[in-house]
Order: structure tokens, then C-alpha cells, then sequence
């Protein structure tokens, strides 16, 4: 499975075998649990929906030491059994710890299976693989693992009558009134199926299975307390009559001083912490844990541990010299053998996993100094392994997790000189990945934080800030970004003087926002001011002066002051030809515009003779399939309509139409959009059954892919309701 499987196996979307997600690997000595869980086979049907939760929910207040029930591990079990029984072609295993990870996992799945390009934003992208996965004729299984928040999966819940979806979750609550996912609790083995388990994995000493039967009684049946009792007995010269006395000692000591009773977890994690440190004598075991125990358990890279900040802190805790690779990584597998975390191999880099409730009894016991050193040798240790392009690299939502769950953990470490790099660089990832709503989310939490810490001056505050707007720009949310392009640039005057080009490009962001947010008087007033600025501080040929020439025709147009733009882009794509060259792609762009404000004041002669430029320009440097080459040629077509050429406009519209269903695919908005364009085309020549069929067939799909008060869904059903009466 995955990259267990010969490269050839994981195959794209023409009908062959996906495998989408790092999914983990069985533990040794699995347990099927035909005893505990012998619903699950028969529950897990083409059109179900199973959730695994823990049987026993812990206290409030208490270690869910119950939690590490073996779900996941049944997961990746069935997961297994139905890909190589060939019951599934499609296999996606998602990290549901967030939304942004889920929606990550979903745009990847969308690209190996549908061949999709990830055009538009991750939302979208996602919304359109749900509903493929909804129509597809291929079975499929969708894996949720740990989900924390039901909320993360709105709109994003996967079905279809040929694919099965199956959950697991600490938050059982959530689940309970949720139709038409099936609820099956997970607890503690069986002891025919404990004894088996403690049993297959002491193989290599039988004399160490002494008093099996006994230990399995005292550590109730829990999986996790068994993993780590037979992980210490088997790196050690114990028998498990040995380990129960140890055990029986350490378990009363440990509930005298809680004044109650412990699970078992809660006493065997001990001795594997203990056992870490007798394998690695120099410490280095020991002092790697910290860092582990700060990030994302379902998957650290395993990287990070190998980075010259996670070496440093490692020999500044009590290694002594310097600690190369190698120790770093003999440090996982000594960590491995005491029962501390597991390191899955499968993948390139290896995974490490820890369990949730290991990491956070690690936290607990951790000297205050030492969760600060660790805390900022892993912020800078992600930062290290951080790719530098991570639009779509595979390792940047490891990292993004891993740098959630250091910020959970760490709290306000991670500002003790300012802002972390971390910090922004995760945000910014989240922007790169197209992850918009949780960008926004992400950028808003982090500017009230800085607020509260550095003060609402401070320079990372104001980053976070500018972030923020360019986030909500960015989500389509214009309105709320303006007032934070306000707030920037009244900082940028305060702190920078109003001719510094930090300032400069403040104001052109913000005028481009009051485009954005229909406010064109306003963005006239601001972009007017702004290119003033450019001629007089860079000059009237700088390329940024340009830029905001550009930016204030597209106000001027917004503003219905067709005349103004058209001049002005005629003026600045002059400038860029002379200084660029014609076909440099922001002297197309300027083209292009220049031919809409033509269009709009009437110049239909002029708006063609540009518009046919601009698409023999972008053709012959971009090529035919480009998406600003198909963008132009539907433009194009559009004012062939406006002139009242219709066969030229049919011909544009239905290539375009084509080429967007080839390079985004048929559900994709602008598809959409642009088969409702040749939808109305058709009906203008008369071709009314044309015109409905494409049009019944659009409103189909925007109601599928598209929110309910999308415009776009909106204007397609009032045109199909003109046009054929529903």
C-alpha cells in the first residue's frame, strides 16, 4: 500500500488504483480485535460511514490513557484488507486534526484520482473531489483519522453509494447524534486477544513470556500499557513476572501520590521513559523526547530530528561534544525499542508517531527551562526543513501540523523575543497552499496575540496584521480586508514617513481592495494619491510606477470612467512594450485590460484588434492550454458577442468552454461560468435546446460543487428559469 506498493501501483485517474495519504503502518504483533470489535467488518459496506470511538471516556481533567484504544491501528488494518482484496481503487488517508488538513489531504486525493489541476482555492478544489467522490462509479474509502472537531468537516463530508468512509475520534461526543455514520465504541482487549498480542511480540526470548497471563490481568487488557510493557521486556533481560513486581510497586507508589487510582498507561509510560535512558547512557534518547513530545504525533517528519537546531539542543542538554546525524537517529531507535514512539519507515523522509497521551505526559514533567529550550530548538528545527517553495510540496502539511501542535503546546514560548520566524512562516504556508479560509483564521488569531504581548505598534504585530488583510483579500472577504489595509498603512506613515516604499505599496494595496470591495470612489482617491507618489519619489517609467498606473485604470473602470482607463492603460502598455517587451506577461495583461475598457466605452473596432493581440501573444509565449490563454480567448468571444458576431463568438465560447473542462475540469467555477456564457450564445442564435441542455447540466453541477449563495449558482438557475421556465 502506498509506498509499500511498487511506484507503478499508486496509478492516476483514467480508471487505475490510488493511493492518496501517508497512511501508518501496522504495529507488530497487530491484534484484529475479533473479539472487541467484530462489528467493524461487517459495518464497513460501499455506502456506510463508521466511527471508531473510545468505549470509556475519561474524566474530565484526566489523561485519556484509554483513548490509545488501537483505532487508528484498526483503521489502517481494514484499510489494508480492503485494498488488497481489491475491494477499493481508491484509498485516501487524511490527518483530520484541522481543517486545513483535511483540506490539504482532500486537494492532494483530487490530483492523484480526478487529474485535476489544483486551480482555485483549496475550498474549492476540495468541494469538487466530495462531489466526484459522490457521482464516481469506483469504489473508494475515505480515512478520517482523529478527528478533533466536527466543525472542520462542513461541507466536506465524504458519500456515495460506492464508497465507504470510516473515522476515528476522541471526541465521541460530537458523533452522537450524527446520521448516518454508525457510532462503534473501541476498548480495551480482550484477554484472549491481550494475551495474544503481549505474546507475538516477546518472540525472541520464551522465557520472557513467564507470568504472561498474570501481567495481562494487571494491566486490564489496555493496548497501549501492553505495547509498552512488551517494548520494555522485550530491550531488556525481564520476564513479565519481573515486570509485574516492578510494575505493582511504581502503580501503588503512583496512586498515593495522585491519591487515586491510575490507569495502567499512566504507570508502564514511566518505565519506558526510564528504559530510554538505560539504553542510551549519554542521554541523547532522553533529551530527543521533548521536541517529540511538542509536535504533531500522527506524523513528525523525521527530518526535523536529523536539523543542526534539533543537534545543537541535544548536545547543549547533556550529550557533551557534538551529536551528528547518526546519533540523532540511533536516539529515535533506542526511543523506538523502550515503547516511547514508533518510527514508520514506509515513508521518505520516515515518520514519527507518538502517541497524543505519551506527548502530553512527556509535557507535564518537563522543567520549565527545559519547555522553553525545547520549544524554540523545534521552532527552529521546522523552520530548518521548512522547503522554501511548499505550494505544493508533500512535507509542508506535516509541518504546518507540526507547527499547530508546537503552538498549542508551547503558548506564549514562542513570542519571548518577538514573534517567532515559525510563526509566519506557517501562515504564510497556509496562503501558498491556497488554504484561504483557514489563512484568515489562522492570520486573525495570531495579530491578537501580538497585540496582546508586543502591543498593537510592535512590527510583528503589524505584519500580522498585513497578513491578515491579504488573507481576506484573497478568501474573497474584499470588505473586511479594506479596513485592515487602513490600519497598515496609517502605520506605515507613523513609523516610515509617507515617501518610503514600504508605504508606497501600502496605499496601492489598499486602493486595489476598494476595487476589490466595490468601492471605486474611494480606491480612485487612493490610487490618484499613490501613482502621484510613485512619479514623484521612483519616476514615471518605473516599473512599480506602472503597476499602480494599472491599478488606478482598473479604479477608473470600476467607477464607469471608461475613458480615463483606456487611456491610461494605453499610456502604461506603451511604457511596458518600450521598457518589457511586448510579450512580457504584464504587457499582455495591460493589453488585455486595455481591450475591456475599449469594450466598455463602445470601441468595439479597437477592443477586438487588442483582444486578437493579446490572444496571439499569450498563445505563442504561454501556449494554447494556459488558463490565461483560455481566459483571453473568452474574452475574446464575449466581444465578438457584444459586436453581434455570433458565429465568431460560438466558435471562442465553446473552445473555451473546452479548454477549460480539460485543464480545471468540468465542475470547476470558471467552467461554469463559461458554459453559462455559451449557454446564452446559443440561445441568441436560436439554439434553444442547446442552450438548455448546457445550462440544465450547469445549474446540476453548481448546485453540487458550489455554496447556495454563490452568485454564480444563483445567476445560472434565474438564466435556465428565463430561458426554458426551470
Amino acid at each position: 500500500m502506498d509506498s509499500r506498493e511498487p511506484a507503478d501501483g499508486l496509478v492516476g485517474s483514467q480508471g487505475e488504483r490510488v493511493v492518496s495519504g501517508a497512511v501508518p503502518r501496522l504495529a507488530d504483533g497487530f491484534s484484529a480485535r475479533l473479539e472487541t470489535a467484530p462489528g467493524l467488518g461487517t459495518a464497513l459496506v460501499p455506502g456506510a460511514a463508521v466511527v471508531l470511538v473510545p468505549a470509556t471516556a475519561a474524566p474530565e481533567g484526566s489523561r485519556d490513557w484509554l483513548g490509545s484504544c488501537g483505532k487508528t491501528q484498526l483503521a489502517v488494518y481494514f484499510a489494508e484488507s480492503l485494498w488488497q482484496s481489491r475491494r477499493v481503487d481508491l484509498l485516501v488517508w487524511v490527518n483530520a486534526t484541522s481543517r486545513a488538513s483535511v483540506l490539504s489531504s482532500y486537494v492532494a486525493a483530487a490530483v492523484a484520482s480526478m487529474g485535476t489541476d489544483p486551480a482555485g482555492d483549496a475550498e474549492s478544489v476540495a468541494a469538487r473531489f466530495v462531489s466526484w467522490l459522490g457521482e464516481t462509479g469506483r469504489p473508494w474509502l475515505v480515512v478520517l483519522d482523529d478527528i478533533s472537531d466536527l466543525a472542520d468537516l462542513d461541507g466536506l463530508w465524504p458519500e456515495g453509494p460506492t464508497g465507504r468512509v470510516l473515522i476515528t475520534t476522541m471526541n465521541s461526543a460530537a458523533f452522537a447524534d450524527q446520521s448516518p455514520a454508525l457510532v462503534l465504541p473501541v476498548g480495551v482487549f480482550s484477554p484472549r486477544e491481550a494475551l495474544s498480542y503481549l505474546m507475538g511480540r516477546l518472540t525472541a526470548d520464551p522465557d520472557q513470556r513467564l507470568g504472561a497471563i498474570d501481567l495481562v490481568g494487571d494491566l486490564g487488557c489496555e493496548p497501549l500499557a501492553l505495547t509498552q510493557a512488551s517494548a520494555v521486556i522485550a530491550s531488556s533481560t525481564m520476564s513479565c513476572r519481573d515486570y509485574r513486581g516492578y510494575f505493582a510497586r511504581r502503580r501503588d507508589h503512583l496512586a498515593a501520590a495522585a491519591g487515586g487510582s491510575l490507569r495502567a498507561a499512566g504507570v508502564t509510560w514511566t518505565f519506558c521513559f526510564e528504559q530510554a535512558d538505560h539504553l542510551s547512557p549519554g542521554g541523547i534518547a532522553r533529551s530527543l523526547l521533548p521536541i517529540a513530545a511538542l509536535l504533531d504525533g500522527h506524523g513528525i517528519p523525521g527530518a526535523i530530528f536529523a536539523t543542526a537546531a534539533a543537534r545543537e539542543y541535544l548536545a547543549a542538554d547533556g550529550a557533551g561534544g557534538s551529536v551528528d546525524r547518526e546519533h540523532a537517529r540511533s536516539a529515535l531507535l533506542l526511543l523506538e525499542r523502550a515503547g516511547l514512539l514508533s518510527i514508520d519507515l514506509a515513508g521518505a523522509p520516515p515518520a514519527i508517531r507518538m502517541s497524543p497521551a505519551v506527548q502530553a505526559a512527556i509535557r507535564d514533567v518537563l522543567p520549565a527551562d527545559t519547555l522553553e529550550r525545547a520549544t524554540r530548538a523545534a521552532a527552529d528545527a521546522l523552520l530548518e526543513v521548512w522547503p522554501e517553495d511548499d505550494a505544493r510540496a508533500w512535507l509542508a502539511g506535516g509541518l504546518r501540523s507540526c507547527a499547530a501542535s508546537l503552538q498549542k503546546a508551547a503558548g506564549d514560548l514562542l513570542w519571548a523575543d518577538g514573534c517567532h520566524p515559525l510563526l509566519l512562516r506557517a501562515g504564510r504556508s497556509l496562503g501558498g497552499a491556497r488554504l484561504t479560509g483557514p489563512a484568515v483564521t489562522y492570520w486573525r488569531e495570531l495579530g491578537t496575540v501580538s497585540d496582546r504581548i508586543l502591543g498593537p505598534d510592535h512590527p510583528d504585530t503589524v505584519v500580522a496584521g498585513e497578513q491578515l488583510a491579504e488573507a481576506y483579500l484573497t478568501a474573497g472577504q474584499a470588505a473586511d480586508a479594506v479596513p485592515w489595509f487602513e490600519w497598515v498603512l496609517g502605520d506605515r506613515v507613523r513609523a516610515l514617513g509617507p515617501d518610503s516604499p514600504g508605504t508606497l505599496a501600502a496605499r496601492r494595496r489598499l486602493g486595489h481592495a476598494q476595487v476589490a470591495a466595490s468601492q471605486p470612489a474611494e480606491a480612485v482617491t487612493v490610487l490618484e494619491g499613490a501613482v502621484s507618489d510613485y512619479e514623484r519619489v521612483l519616476g514615471p517609467h518605473h516599473l512599480d510606477t506602472l503597476g499602480a498606473q494599472d491599478e488606478l485604470a482598473a479604479a477608473y473602470y470600476a467607477a464607469g470612467r471608461f475613458s480615463d482607463a483606456s487611456q491610461l492603460y494605453r499610456r502604461t502598455l506603451a511604457d511596458r512594450e518600450r521598457l518589457q517587451g511586448s510579450r512580457h506577461p504584464e504587457a499582455m495583461t495591460t493589453r488585455e485590460k486595455l481591450a475591456d475598457a475599449y469594450l466598455a466605452e463602445g470601441r468595439m473596432k479597437d477592443a477586438l484588434s487588442q483582444y486578437k493581440r493579446a490572444l496571439a501573444d499569450r498563445e505563442r509565449v504561454l501556449g494554447r492550454d494556459h488558463l490565461d490563454t483560455i481566459s483571453t480567448r473568452g474574452s475574446l468571444g464575449s466581444a465578438y458577442h457584444a459586436a453581434g458576431r455570433m458565429g465568431s463568438a460560438l466558435q471562442l465560447f465553446e473552445q473555451t468552454h473546452t479548454g477549460y473542462e480539460r485543464v480545471l475540469g468540468a465542475d470547476h467555477p470558471d467552467t461554469l461560468a463559461c458554459g453559462a456564457n455559451l449557454a446564452s450564445a446559443y440561445y441568441a442564435v436560436g439554439r434553444l435546446t442547446d442552450a438548455t441542455t448546457l445550462l440544465r447540466d450547469t445549474v446540476a453541477r453548481c448546485d453540487r460543487v458550489l455554496p447556495a449563495e454563490n452568485p454564480l449558482r444563483q445567476t445560472v438557475r434565474e438564466t435556465l428559469t428565463n430561458i426554458a421556465g426551470g
